[in-house]
This record gives C-alpha cells, sequence and structure tokens, in this order.
C-alpha cells in the first residue's frame, strides 16, 4: 500500500513516501480500514519533531519545519520513545473493509472515523491513553487497522474530506469544554480560534449555550465570527485591556506563550482554565498569588473519557456542527500541507487524501 513513513525525529525530511508498504492485517477484535481522508494537526507536527522532548522550549512553529529532538531525551508526547518507522496521523476517515475475529461481520463497509485519543489496555494506570499515529499506526496510509470499539459509524451528508476534520480537533475540543465543565450562560474565552481546535471548541461551545469571546489575528476576525464567536479580540492586543480584567468564567487554551498571564487575570474569582496545546511556547510565568486568591481551578486534558468521542459522533450525525475545511491535498503532497499548516493561513482544517487503492485490494 502507499503511507508515509515517520523515521526518525527531524524536519520534513524524516517523512518517506512509500508504494511498497505491507498492508496490515486485522487481529482478534481488529478491523481494517480503507483510509479515505486523515486531516493534518499540531500533534503530527510536534511528535515528528520530537517537539515535546522537555529540551524544547519553544513555539511549535519554530522548529516545525527544521526538527529538533535533544540527545537522549524522548520526543513523543507520551513519554515513550517511538518506534520507527511509524505511519503518523491522528484524523482517520473511511470505510471498514476486513474485520478480525470476534468482529461482527456486518460491520463490512460502515463509513467510520477513528478516535484518536483512544482507551489504553486495561491494568494500565490512570488517565493512560494511546494516540492514533504516535503508538501505533495511523491515518496517512491506504489502510489502517485499529480495534474495532475504537471506530464509531457515521451516518450523515458529510463528505470524508469533512469528516476527517473531526476526530482530533474536536475530540480535543470537546474534552477541553467536558473537562472545564462549560454550560449555558458561561462566558468562554477561546485562544487560537481560527485554527482546527480553536474553530471546533468555538462551535461546541455554541453549541452549550456559552457566550463565545475568540483571540485570533486580526485578518481572521470576520471568519471566525462566521464560525460562532460573539466577540473577537486580535491575537497581539492587551487582552486585559479589550475584554476587562476578571471578565470571563472558563479560558480554553491552545496557545500559552509568553502572554499567558493575561488568562489568568481575565478570569473571574473561581474561574476555570483548561489547556490542551501551547503553540506559542509551553513555558509560562504563574503569579501563585493568582491562583490561590482568586480561588482559580487549572485543569490540562489530554486523556479522554469514553464519553466524550461518543458525544461527538452524535453531534455531526444529528448535524449539530459544520465542517471547517480550509485545503485539501494529496498525501504525497504532505511536505507542503505540514508548511501550510505551520504558517497559519487558514481557517479551520488542512486534510490529506491518499491515492484509491486498486480494485482487488487489500
Amino acid at each position: 500500500m502507499t503511507a508515509v513513513l515517520l523515521t526518525r525525529h527531524g524536519g520534513l525530511d524524516a517523512l518517506e513516501y512509500r508504494t511498497d508498504v505491507p498492508v496490515p492485517r486485522p487481529g482478534p477484535g481488529e478491523v481494517l480500514i480503507e483510509v479515505a481522508a486523515a486531516g493534518v494537526n499540531n500533534t503530527d507536527i510536534n511528535t515528528r519533531t520530537g517537539w515535546y522532548a522537555k529540551a524544547v522550549t519553544g513555539a511549535t512553529g519554530a522548529v516545525g519545519a527544521a526538527g529538533t529532538v535533544a540527545t537522549g531525551e524522548v520526543g513523543s508526547w507520551s513519554g515513550t520513545p517511538l518506534s520507527f518507522p511509524r505511519i503518523q496521523g491522528a484524523d482517520a476517515c473511511g470505510r471498514i473493509v476486513a474485520v478480525g475475529a470476534g468482529v461482527d461481520p456486518s460491520r463490512m463497509g460502515e463509513r467510520v472515523i477513528v478516535a484518536t485519543m483512544q482507551q489504553a489496555p486495561p491494568g494500565a494506570a490512570p488517565f493512560t491513553t494511546v494516540t492514533l499515529g504516535s503508538e501505533m499506526d495511523g491515518a496517512f496510509a491506504q489502510y489502517l487497522v485499529v480495534r474495532s470499539s475504537e471506530t464509531h459509524a457515521v451516518e450523515c451528508g458529510w463528505t470524508d474530506v469533512e469528516l476527517a476534520s473531526i476526530p482530533c480537533a474536536y475530540s480535543t475540543a470537546e474534552n477541553l469544554l467536558h473537562r472545564s465543565g462549560v454550560a449555558a450562560r458561561d462566558r468562554v474565552l477561546i485562544t487560537g480560534a481560527s485554527g482546527g481546535v480553536g474553530s471546533a471548541a468555538i462551535q461546541l461551545a455554541k453549541r452549550r449555550g456559552a457566550f463565545v469571546i475568540a483571540v485570533a489575528g486580526a485578518s481572521k476576525a470576520a471568519a471566525v465570527r462566521a464560525i460562532g464567536a460573539d466577540e473577537v479580540v486580535a491575537r497581539d492586543d492587551d487582552l486585559v485591556a479589550a475584554i476587562g480584567s476578571e471578565s470571563v468564567d472558563v479560558v480554553v487554551d491552545i496557545v500559552a506563550g509568553p502572554r499567558w498571564g493575561e488568562l489568568l487575570e481575565v478570569l473571574r474569582r473561581g474561574g476555570r482554565y483548561v489547556v490542551s496545546g501551547a503553540i506559542a511556547g509551553p513555558l509560562v510565568t504563574l503569579d501563585v498569588r493568582t491562583l490561590y486568591l482568586k480561588d482559580l481551578t487549572l485543569t490540562g486534558a489530554t486523556y479522554q473519557e469514553p464519553v466524550v468521542f461518543r458525544n461527538l459522533v452524535g453531534y455531526v450525525n444529528r448535524g449539530e456542527l459544520r465542517p471547517l475545511v480550509d485545503a485539501t491535498y494529496p498525501l504525497e503532497e504532505i511536505a507542503r500541507a505540514q508548511t501550510d499548516f505551520l504558517a497559519k493561513a487558514f481557517v479551520g482544517k488542512l486534510v490529506l487524501v491518499p491515492p484509491r487503492p486498486h480494485p482487488a485490494a487489500p
């Protein structure tokens, strides 16, 4: 089959487009999916570059093309060294074309999306998870094997490309809202609002009845409002001056970086801060007095309870969300897609499309 192999941590030259990769076979409890489309995400680039290594302190865009990882350090998000070569791709949409032992044969032909953050095997420590395209091979290929329990049938009028924009970004966003308890009438501030996770969080927060204040580049303000944001603050503006101190109930953050302290300043007393990314840089300065004198709750959100993805699939099937795909690329142009992703000149998601397999495959 055709696939893109990550051969090591590094720059774009660490990605190898191949047409002779063996088609995987589903084992007990597993299914084989013919991949129709695969979204591009920060985690794919962060894993490729080794950005998760503690010695890396810069923004994701600063290392995304060249790649960097400290000698002797683990560059994966889980703290466990990656096994190379690895097929990346955290977003998968496709059709089940074969099933392993113990899987209902009626699943053959289902159009499915695959959970990105998958449940760890029984007996694993709490909050342990495995990620598609990191601890296991992902969707940058014509075929993908996953556990049947992690695949979810979709019944809607969306295209495959549109569905491929959902699993990683939207489950991350839904998890951020789930973990922070966003509810109707909450005032929610969302950083990085024009990206995949941020734009998903706007839709999902509005679905919950929240008032959304989005932070995005000034040139993207109109597009972000069109998604549903009630207010937009330009990324370079002083946040406290723009919306006022102690003016929001929840901050949903994927940016972090040098201006992180402003996010706590705009939280009301008893407010909640939740984070699942640090694209502007992972190191921040915290005045602990702000934390305890305002009775704030700070939450990191990676592990996803199974209900998060199940709910997300329900929203899609009931037409409660709309896809936001900015551009598509053939799989062989993954380097161009990731370069464009790092340039951040788009709103929503970028999606890769693998070549169609030969009719006789797999």
